[in-house]
C-alpha cells in the first residue's frame, strides 16, 4: 500500500528536524559507524527508518549497525525484531542477557527497577559497540524526553540538567548521538502508526504508577493543554542559557562583578528583568499540584 500525503508530509519533517539536528551537533561524520539501539518502541522504529533514508542522501558515507538487547523478559516475542530488521535489509546485532533475572532479584517488590535496568543495559550497550568497532551510539530519545529529564532533575535532583543531543561516554570510548532531539513525541507516535511497526511493549516493570517521569510526563501533557507550545518553549530555553543569570558560580564570575563591568557578558545586564512583549496569551501557566 502506498503512504498517504500526510504520511509523507510527516515523514519529511521529521527527517528535516532528524537531520538538523545531527548538523546542528555534527553527530555523524564521514567514515562513522553508527549502532542503533533498538528496543522495539515508536521511538526506536522511527530513529532507525530516519537514519537509513537520511544515509542515502548525506554528502559522508556512515555505516549502520541495529542492535536489539534480549532481556530474557517471559514472553518476550524473540522473532519479531529479527523479522523486521531482516526485511528492511538493515545490518543489526541481537544481543541476549539475562538482564531481567538480575532486576527482579535485586529490586524489592513495588520499587522501581529502571536505574538498575538503565545501568545494566548501558554497559551491554557500550561493550557491544566496542566489539563491532562502532564510535557513535544513537538513543531514540526524542524532545519531549529532554525536557521530561529537565524537570526531573530540577524537581527531584536538584540540578538544572537534562539529556544532552551528544555527549561523550564516561570511559571516553564513544558518543552518545541523540538525533530525534528536535522531533515531538506526538509526530512519533503519529509516524509510528502510520508505519505500521510492530511494536514490542516493555512489560519488564509493569505499570510502575510512581515513576517520577510519569508524573513529569503529565504535568507536562497538562501545561501544553491549557497553554500549547510549552514544550517547545521550554526545549529552546535549554538552548539559549544566560549563566549570568543563573547562580553557578563554576559558570560566571559573580565574585569579581563590579561596576563598569562589560554588560556583554552579562546578556544585558538587568535588562533581563523589563517587561517582555509576549502578549496576553502566553502568560505564565500556574502550577495546579497535579502531576509531581
Amino acid at each position: 500500500m502506498e503512504p498517504s500525503n500526510t504520511l509523507l508530509r510527516l515523514k519529511k519533517r521529521l527527517e528535516s528536524q532528524a537531520g538538523k539536528a545531527i548538523a546542528d551537533y555534527q553527530m555523524i561524520e564521514d567514515g562513522d559507524t553508527v549502532l542503533v539501539c533498538i528496543s522495539g518502541g515508536k521511538d526506536s522504529y522511527t530513529l532507525l527508518s530516519l537514519l537509513m533514508a537520511l544515509r542515502e542522501r548525506a554528502p559522508v558515507s556512515f555505516r549502520l549497525i541495529a542492535m536489539n538487547l534480549d532481556q530474557k523478559q517471559p514472553g518476550f516475542p524473540v522473532d519479531v525484531l529479527p523479522r523486521y530488521l531482516a526485511k528492511i535489509g538493515v545490518e543489526y546485532r541481537i544481543v541476549e542477557r539475562d538482564t531481567y533475572s538480575v532486576v527482579k532479584s535485586k529490586i524489592p517488590e513495588g520499587k522501581t527497577t529502571c536505574s538498575l535496568c538503565s545501568r545494566l543495559r548501558r554497559g551491554i550497550i557500550y561493550r557491544t559497540a566496542k566489539e563491532i568497532g562502532a564510535n557513535k551510539i544513537a538513543l531514540g530519545h526524542h524532545r519531549d524526553d529532554i525536557v521530561h529529564t529537565l524537570f526531573l532533575n530540577l524537581f527531584f535532583a536538584g540540578q538544572l540538567k537534562a539529556m544532552p543531543p551528544k555527549l561523550v561516554t564516561d570511559d571516553g570510548a564513544h558518543v552518545v548521538i541523540r538525533p530525534l532531539a528536535y522531533c515531538s513525541e506526538t509526530d512519533i507516535a503519529r509516524f509510528a502508526r502510520g508505519m505500521d511497526y510492530p511494536i514490542i511493549p516493555c512489560n519488564l516493570c509493569g505499570s510502575q504508577d510512581n515513576l517520577q517521569r510519569q508524573k513529569v510526563r503529565e504535568m507536562m501533557a497538562d501545561w501544553d493543554r491549557r497553554y500549547p507550545g510549552r514544550t517547545e518553549s521550554v526545549f529552546s530555553a535549554l538552548q539559549k542559557v544566560v549563566p549570568s543569570h543563573l547562580a553557578d558560580q563554576a559558570l560566571f564570575d559573580f565574585k569579581d562583578l563590579r561596576p563598569g563591568a562589560e554588560l556583554t557578558s552579562m546578556a544585558g545586564g538587568d535588562s533581563v528583568f523589563d517587561p517582555q512583549p509576549l502578549g496576553d496569551d502566553c502568560s505564565s501557566p500556574q502550577l495546579t499540584g497535579q502531576g509531581v
